[in-house]
């Protein structure tokens, strides 16, 4: 029941694992839940409104929904785009190339409300495909204050600083931030003895290259590979600072659950970074170069600014949790979903 009335809400597709998109669901249905709203996960039964999490294969019965009358709003990510700049073998390039078609059919022929996670994914599919025919908006993710927090276990190593890369995937076509991330740390082990824990998917090949490429004594580096979404505030809580590795981010969880956790986020200025790190959350420096080519970024200019951070670690994770608190609370994402669902 919500506002009085027995409400429904279907969220599709019904998306599991540890990415960004299972994160979400999970997330808002727990909101859902909380206030009273049914969830379902099948485009045949009758409810209120839809929520279109990216896009599904499932046409017919998305329109069979429309027919009848459901308002669908859809969400969207960002564009793929780094196979049209970097070969990332056929299976991938295919994959993304569809994703694109299909998502952006969507927007133009079923949604009745399209929701942006942020104002740079919003320019950037308009820049690409047009405005939407749909009234649009921009809701920027939310997250458990109470869950991810700087209060709970993890401990930040005294003898070394910690530097984490927190990302779905940096595998293959998709690595080229964790070259850059390595490089960063190169220059601050200069300073600091420096350890850095990159945890998502990361193929062998690359594990392999940039091992064997590290020749800076105060320097390590650790690949845990797919983290437990349980594992994340503690992992958080355990570090100095957090690298964003991807390159024009649309609007990464992982950067928001870590300046949650009171975690100094720092990277390029490129995608939507800018929009979430802001004053001392963290450092945000100029590219230097053209992200859209995945040229190689200012790494000295990264690198001065974050050295600051390791200084002042009260000062930026304070910040850090104060950006959280104001900006990215979960029951504002939920009610803010709620409205464009719901109400005309």
């Amino acid at each position: 029941m919500y506002n009085g009335r027995m409400t429904k809400i279907c969220i599709t597709p019904f998306v599991q694992g540890t990415g960004g998109m299972a994160s979400f669901r999970l997330k808002f249905e727990q909101g859902l839940k909380s206030r009273g709203v049914d969830v379902t996960h099948d485009l045949h039964e009758n409810a209120d409104a839809i929520l279109v999490i990216a896009g599904t294969r499932r046409l017919d019965q998305l329109w069979r929904a429309r027919r009848r009358g459901i308002r669908i709003v859809q969400r969207l990510d960002g564009v793929n785009w780094v196979q049209r700049v970097k070969w990332s073998g056929v299976k991938y390039t295919v994959r993304a190339e569809y994703g694109n078609r299909m998502l952006a059919f969507i927007r133009n022929h079923f949604a009745d409300r399209v929701v942006y996670q942020s104002q740079f994914i919003r320019q950037w599919w308009e820049d690409w495909y047009g405005a939407a025919q749909a009234p649009a908006s921009v809701i920027i993710n939310g997250v458990n204050l109470q869950t991810y927090s700087p209060k709970g276990e993890g401990n930040r190593p005294h003898d070394v600083k910690r530097m984490l890369l927190l990302e779905g995937s940096l595998a293959r076509g998709l690595n080229s931030g964790l070259f850059h991330a390595v490089s960063v740390a190169e220059k601050l082990a200069d300073k600091y003895p420096l350890e850095v824990v990159v945890a998502g998917t990361v193929d062998e090949a690359t594990q392999k290259k940039i091992t064997s490429a590290l020749s800076v004594v105060n320097l390590s580096v650790k690949f845990l590979g797919t983290v437990p979404r349980a594992e994340i505030p503690a992992l958080a809580r355990s570090s100095h600072l957090m690298y964003c590795a991807e390159v024009n981010p649309p609007c990464p969880n992982s950067v928001i659950e870590a300046l949650a956790c009171g975690l100094p986020v720092i990277g390029f200025d490129s995608g939507s970074l800018k929009e979430l790190v802001t004053e001392d959350a963290g450092c945000i420096v100029p590219y230097g170069g053209d992200p859209w080519k995945l040229e190689t970024p200012d790494i000295s200019a990264l690198a001065a600014e974050a050295g600051e951070i390791f200084e002042k670690q009260n000062q930026f994770r304070a910040a850090a949790r104060n950006r959280a608190e104001s900006a990215f609370g979960l029951d504002a994402m939920v009610e803010s979903y709620l409205k464009i669902l719901l109400e005309d």
